[in-house]
């Protein structure tokens, strides 16, 4: 499958690195030569210098003979044409673009991205993406990975366990047995430097990073079965009003009835101006987020919740330890850079959200087709978490969970059938139009879609 990815920034290179890693045939393309040289050299992947939205740029990266173009450049008015030019000159059968702006993204003007106005067949908004994410990690703030899967009903969530925790030493087995009627299992370990499919008889360690599937409604109980306590937060201050500072102020605003009091900083004037205007509900405020009397006047010492989301990296590191030594119960940090990782800890900051893992699962769940319903990227895209929906076609129809030869670094997750969630046993019979989540190294992602009868399609 030949692919060209348009933009070298963050968000492409990270796209163009997962589709490599699946021996795909990528070609990049960007303006700058310093960018174009980091892609050649990290990446097994050709590259074009100059402009994407050139007809011969895109020749000569092959548009003639590509089967998808992602736009991902900085620009969205660059993606825009990008994808027409593809489209009107080069035909390229499928076109996916990055769109920033939340002006663009409203659902006013949705309709506007198809064939007979601007031929975009998706779009993806990482930014956006990055917000609801963070949303969903401040609903369950003990985690360093929470996302939704089955429709909602269904969380994924990531938890270190402590010396503290009551599990610990307990194979997994025993787990099922000990609290039975919990609609919750753990899929994935990260002992170290090794990320694994647990096997019945593991058993937990101290400083285990672990994954877990909980049913929504036992998202409480799992929590404390691990010895997390929870809080629910209802001040927030927001440091940061770019793509994603704004989308999550925004989604917390309409979060209706909540009582949700959100402030937010940022040191641009112009970009405060802008935050003012499309923002109804949140007090903005001009100010450094590094100033002592910029967090004062924001109240961030008896806020629950502070979360930096500037552009800079150590930025947004002090901002949270300053926070958190304001007395402010709950920090978090947007780092792009994973050597920076180890920092939070010492720093004091609670916890931290890296747009990689995001990024890379939006892009894939547009360019995934059969039956997958929604992908996960975890860690380096070490694993993956799959979402299928069963049909009457698919090889598992109507065998038991025992029944089917499931690759052996995959476990299956959480089972929906019609509205009911539930943790599969042996026993558990697939049938059509049941929903499935399942959990897996990098490896043997091709092997779990084949039980569905999808490959990496695009058409």
């Amino acid at each position: 499958m030949k692919i060209i990815v348009c933009g070298a920034g963050q968000v492409g290179l990270q796209i163009a690195k997962h589709l490599s890693d699946e021996r795909m045939d990528v070609i990049v393309i960007d303006k700058s030569s310093d960018l174009i040289k980091k892609v050649v050299d990290e990446l097994d992947v050709s590259a074009v210098c100059g402009y994407a939205s050139y007809p011969n740029v895109l020749e000569r990266a092959g548009a003639h003979d590509a089967d998808m173009i992602i736009a991902a450049t900085l620009s969205d008015e660059v993606n825009m044409v990008t994808c027409q030019i593809a489209h009107s000159i080069f035909s390229i059968p499928r076109k996916i673009a990055r769109i920033r702006s939340n002006f663009y993204l409203e659902e006013n003007y949705s309709s506007y991205y198809r064939s007979d106005h601007l031929p975009i067949d998706e779009i993806i908004s990482p930014e956006r993406e990055i917000a609801e994410g963070l949303l969903k990690r401040l609903e369950v703030p003990v985690a360093f990975e929470a996302t939704e899967f089955l429709d909602g009903s269904a969380v994924l969530i990531g938890l270190t366990l402590k010396e503290e925790c009551a599990v610990l030493s307990t194979p997994l087995r025993q787990l099922s047995e000990l609290f039975s009627t919990l609609n919750a299992i753990v899929v994935g370990i990260r002992r170290g430097n090794n990320l694994f499919v647990p096997d019945p008889e593991d058993e937990l360690q101290t400083n285990d990073n672990i994954y877990i599937f909980s049913d929504k409604k036992d998202l409480s109980r799992t929590i404390e079965i691990f010895d997390k306590k929870s809080f629910i937060g209802k001040s927030i201050v927001i440091l940061g009003m770019g793509a994603i500072g704004q989308s999550c102020a925004k989604m917390l605003e309409n979060k209706k009835n909540e009582g949700i009091n959100v402030k937010v900083i940022e040191k641009s004037k112009d970009r405060a101006v802008d935050a003012a205007e499309f923002l109804e509900k949140t007090v903005v405020l001009n100010g450094d987020g590094l100033d002592t009397e910029t967090l004062e006047e924001a109240n961030v010492g008896i806020s629950d919740f502070f979360v930096a989301l500037t552009d800079d990296d150590k930025t947004n590191l002090i901002a949270c330890s300053k926070a958190k030594a304001f007395g402010c119960k709950f920090t978090m940090a947007l780092i792009n850079d994973p050597s920076l990782d180890k920092l939070i800890a010492t720093m004091g900051i609670d916890s931290f959200i890296s747009p990689k893992s995001i990024t890379v699962s939006s892009i894939l769940r547009h360019i995934r087709h059969g039956m997958v319903r929604s992908v996960y990227s975890l860690g380096d895209g070490e694993a993956e978490v799959l979402e299928f929906r069963v049909l009457e076609s698919s090889p598992i129809a109507g065998k038991t969970l025992k029944d089917v030869d499931w690759p052996k670094d995959s476990l299956v997750g959480l089972l929906k059938k019609d509205t009911e969630v539930l943790v599969p046993r042996g026993s558990t019979r697939f049938e059509a139009g049941d929903v499935l989540t399942v959990f897996c190294l990098r490896d043997d992602i091709n092997k779990v879609e084949n039980l569905f009868q999808v490959g990496v399609d695009f058409f």
